[in-house]
């Protein structure tokens, strides 16, 4: 099959478009054809090499996959070759405590697809647990149920679950423009909350507020913080959507009201982050890790979209010959949704 291989870890060029072996499914498993594979960070940490996502070279990127099934494995049920599907980018056991009591994104074993999760989806075919698989709603095209999977799972845990926000409440988005963003923009609407847009990009800004965010700070070199709680009439925001690391995380503790909640899933400018101790507990306030998703809140996440509840925002598609580029594309930051790949 044709396939974009990472050779070894560092910068885009080490992305080669050739051939590799087809894979075969065994007990369990499926094989999908991609029709689609969004690109998301995760796959810009695995190729330079992060050390939390070091894998056996040569190497196979790309977590958010939609296809039609091609082949199963023995003990395979309710899948058939031709069913329209999208992967569930989250592998684990489904035999742990965790995994028995729907919280699969703890399991030991847990890994994305693309990283620690076997071979990704920048390719023809890609094999996988056959629970992953999920059916692609027919208002869907294959480009869009690829680019919905990873980020709004994600979003839906950290708001949703880990936050606990409730209706009424306010929320700063950090990086609006990223499929993350875009994805905890809707999420947080519908919940019934007040949503503060935060880019460094005044078109992104725009596009924000058309997926309906009530205000929208241009962010760069100034302390955003003071926006938010001119924004808020100096009470700071109930919940900050945080994903960007050391970059931001002190200015998004002092956006927060008393009692308020940071929750962050990522760390795109570095691993390390101050915290004025003092600050954080002579305002009461929480700081909540998060991690990807469950199973059943993708499958929730997918019925919200099939019904048109949440648009799934695609900035642009490529050939799946075009990786390298996509990379540097979305390393520039330059998108506002997900771009796509497609075989």
């Amino acid at each position: 099959m044709k396939a974009v291989l990472l050779n070894q870890f560092g910068g885009p060029e080490n992305l080669s478009f050739g051939e590799f072996h087809d894979p075969v499914a065994l007990d369990g498993e499926v094989v999908v054809r991609v029709r689609a594979c969004a690109l998301n960070h995760l796959d810009l940490f695995v190729r330079e090499g992060v050390p939390a996502y070091r894998i056996r070279l040569p190497h196979i990127l790309g977590s958010d996959i939609a296809g039609e099934i091609h082949s199963t494995g023995p003990k395979v049920e309710g899948l058939t070759p031709g069913d329209r599907v999208f992967l569930s980018p989250g592998v684990s056991c489904f035999e742990c405590e965790f995994c028995l009591t729907g919280r699969d994104n703890l399991c030991g074993t847990y890994g994305v697809l693309g990283a620690k999760g076997g071979h990704g989806g920048y390719a023809e075919f890609v094999k996988v647990p056959a629970r992953n698989a999920l059916p692609l709603p027919r208002s869907l095209s294959f480009e869009e149920g690829a680019a919905f999977p990873l980020t709004f799972v994600t979003a839906w845990h950290m708001l949703i679950t880990q936050a606990r926000l409730k209706p009424g409440q306010t929320v700063l988005v950090l990086g609006a423009g990223s499929g993350v963003g875009v994805a905890a923009i809707q999420i947080a609407k519908h919940a019934g909350a007040t949503v503060l847009a935060l880019s460094t990009q005044e078109s992104k800004l725009d596009q924000a507020g058309k997926l309906g965010a009530d205000a929208l700070i241009l962010g760069g070199d100034d302390d955003f913080s003071r926006k938010v709680l001119k924004l808020t009439g100096g009470q700071g925001v109930d919940v900050v959507f945080e994903h960007v690391g050391p970059a931001t995380f002190e200015r998004s503790i002092r956006s927060l009201k008393k009692g308020g909640t940071l929750v962050t899933c990522g760390a795109t400018t570095g691993p390390m982050a101050n915290v004025d101790l003092r600050y954080l507990f002579s305002r009461q306030l929480t700081l909540v890790g998060s991690f990807m998703g469950t199973l059943g809140e993708l499958k929730t996440v997918a019925e919200l979209v099939a019904a048109g509840k949440f648009k799934v925002v695609i900035d642009s598609t490529r050939p799946l010959a075009e990786a390298r580029q996509a990379h540097e594309y979305l390393a520039a930051g330059k998108q506002f949704g997900k771009v796509v790949l497609v075989p």
